[in-house]
């Protein structure tokens, strides 16, 4: 039975699409968004479409951003001797967030995963493979402690192994969770205790 009328219906089921928003949150956030006055509905509306509209990937790090090179990869600071390898740009904010690591970053977009359909060839890797030069000495590879990410790390290892410095995040990450869900305590620990891969 539709209780609320089909526009409230609507965008209750369509805000319970969203990860992580059960159908209660969803029925919560669409009734604070009726409450809301009108110019922050739209404000909010012209933020989605903005967002939605002129996101487009890193042409250096692969990162979503909307300009690119995007500012970690323009920012003359960084340390371009490391490139730190993650799944997508939420895990490379989850570092930033940490304070502690000043090099770039390689955003795959995904790992490999056989059940899903996506293989090597799906993710950024040969983006990654044409940014290794002379300058840079390690590649740091933060994906996932599950196991897309671990045979993404793998797979990743074996073509760089013989041509730069590889190391793997410590496990001071949870095995089998995502890392922007991890404390940024946790993260600068992995990342301080990261190792080679053998």
């Amino acid at each position: 039975m539709n209780i609320y009328g089909n526009s409230i219906s609507r965008l209750i089921e369509e805000l319970n699409r969203l990860p992580g928003v059960g159908a209660k949150s969803a029925a919560r956030i669409a009734f604070y968004i009726m409450q809301m006055d009108d110019e922050r509905v739209k404000s909010l509306t012209d933020a989605i479409i903005l967002a939605k509209t002129t996101i487009k990937h890193c042409e250096i790090c692969q990162a979503i951003t909307d300009i690119s090179p995007c500012n970690i990869c323009s920012n003359s600071k960084r340390d371009i001797s490391t490139i730190m390898v993650v799944e997508d740009s939420r895990d490379m904010a989850a570092y930033e967030k940490t304070k502690e690591y000043k090099g770039l970053y390689h955003v795959l977009n995904g790992a490999i995963s056989p059940m899903a359909g996506i293989s090597p060839e799906n993710l950024k890797i040969k983006e990654l493979l044409a940014r290794i030069n002379g300058e840079v000495n390690e590649i740091i590879l933060a994906t996932n402690p599950n196991v897309e990410g671990e045979a993404t790390a793998m797979y990743i290892n074996k073509l760089l192994k013989d041509i730069v410095n590889v190391t793997r995040i410590a496990y001071g990450v949870p095995i089998g969770g995502d890392l922007e869900y991890v404390d940024h305590v946790t993260l600068a620990r992995a990342l301080e205790g990261r190792r080679e891969i053998l």
